[in-house]
Parts: structure tokens; sequence; C-alpha cells
């Protein structure tokens, strides 16, 4: 898997539906996607949460190809859990071998996890393709705006999220710069035993945190010349507003949500 395929909180600038939404109502429709994911139980639902991602993807114009990409850094994640559920979950013998026995239900319960990860991944990574990393820092700041009254940083902390987001592309960038750097001067990355291969990261992770700590540093000085001081009396250029697209948004995966839970009472009300 190439590092430049990893698209973890890139934005890809847009004027479609879900772009145009207001990025707190954004927030809040991934964080009940999250919430209905987990409530799903039935294999009806799950269709039904990709039916509405599918939609989502569709008309936020973000090609189909970016959730594979997106997908590709929680492959091991994805295969590993399905493992798991595979050899640790008893029912009824399916195949047997040695003195292993793969069950039915370790099978189905391991592409109904899957499946909820891939939906998970996928569902939380539109929200940073359609948000701008100053749209997502002023929702979040808005969105906790009453933790202030607690003394909570809610503008600090909205800050550093959203540049640590910022900044998981260019330090993926950079990463396959040295890495491309270390390969030209003849270093092997590919081959040999496990320690061998932790060896020869050595020479990326050093130049890479050396990197990272030299922006950050540039980074505190760009703001301390501009006077930044915090949130306290800071006004937005773009002052955030509700819309019928975000009561649309809302609506729709409310009845998603409505019909998955009573996907999973029916067979007690039968």
């Amino acid at each position: 898997m190439a590092l430049k395929d990893i698209t973890i909180g890139q934005y890809f600038p847009g004027h479609s539906f879900v772009h145009r939404m207001d990025p707190r109502m954004k927030m809040i429709v991934t964080f009940l996607f999250v919430i209905m994911l987990f409530c799903i139980s039935h294999p009806v639902g799950l269709l039904a949460g990709a039916a509405f991602l599918v939609i989502a993807y569709k008309v936020s114009g973000i090609p189909y190809k970016m959730i594979l990409k997106s997908l590709k850094p929680v492959v091991p994640i994805v295969l590993f859990t399905g493992v798991l559920n595979i050899f640790f979950i008893q029912g009824d013998p399916l195949v047997t071998f040695w003195k292993i026995t793969i069950y039915k239900q370790g099978v189905s319960t391991a592409l109904f996890m899957a499946a909820r990860i891939i939906l998970l991944i996928a569902g939380t990574s539109l929200l940073t393709y359609t948000s701008s990393p100053i749209a997502l820092t002023d929702a979040i700041e808005q969105l906790f705006g009453p933790l202030k009254k607690l003394h909570f940083p809610v503008h600090e902390l909205a800050m550093v999220m959203t540049i640590a987001l910022r900044f998981i592309p260019t330090l993926i960038e950079e990463t396959d710069k040295i890495m491309n750097a270390q390969k030209a001067r003849g270093a092997d990355m590919e081959t040999g035993g496990l320690l061998q291969r932790a060896k020869a990261l050595i020479p990326i992770l050093i130049p890479l945190f050396v990197s990272a700590f030299r922006r950050a540093d540039e980074l505190a000085l760009a703001m301390e010349c501009r006077c930044y001081h915090g949130g306290d009396g800071r006004t937005r250029m773009r002052q955030l507003k509700y819309s019928y697209r975000d009561g649309l948004a809302l609506g729709v995966l409310m009845v998603c949500f409505a019909g998955i839970l009573l996907l999973n009472r029916l067979p007690a009300l039968l």
C-alpha cells in the first residue's frame, strides 16, 4: 500500500449538497450514524446503513474509489477482528480441519463486524472529505461552547484537534519522501525478518520526528507573529447558519435510525 493512497484527514473542495451543509450538523449526523451502526443487530440494518452512505457519497460528489483508499489503513484491523470472531465464537460446526473447527455463527459474526467497521470508517471519512479544517474548528468550538462555563479550554481543544487532523496528510507525504530518499541511497525496508525491518525504520522515523518538530515550531512562530492569543474576542469571517439541507439530512438519518430500531424489535414483536 502506497502512503499517498492514505486519505485520512484530507479535504476535497466542492459545492455539493453535503459540502454546503453546516459543519455542526455534519458532525451531529456523523455521530448519530456511528451510534446507529452500533445499534444494528440485523443484516438488513447494515444494508440500510450502506444505502444511506452510498447516497451521501453520491450527493457529495466524492468518488467511490476514495472509500477504498480510506479503508486501506484499517484492513489489518478488519482481518484481525474477523479471525478472532471466526475461531473463538462457537455454534453450529461448518468446517473442521485438524483440531480447529469453524462455526457458522463465527463466520456470520466476522462478516457482520467487518461490514460494521467498513461503514464506520467510510462514514467518518466523509466528514473530513467535505469539511475544511477551519469549518471543523468552528463547529467543534460551537458545539462544545457550553463547556466554557466550566472553564474547559474548548477553543484550544478544537484548535489542537484540527491541526492534528490537518497535518496527517502532510506527515504522510513527508514519510513517503523520506522513504523514497532512503531507497535511493540503497536502504532495504521490504526484505528480512521482523527485527531487521524494524531496524530499517529507524532512518525514516528520526528524520520524520525532526521534520514534525520543525513544522510545529514554525507553526507556533507564525501564530505568535499574527498575535494569536486564543479564542477570546476572536471573530469569524464565515458565520455558521443552519439551512434546509441540515434538516433534510438529519430527517433522512432519523428515519433510517427508526427503521433499524424497529427492525431490531421485529423478532420480539412476532
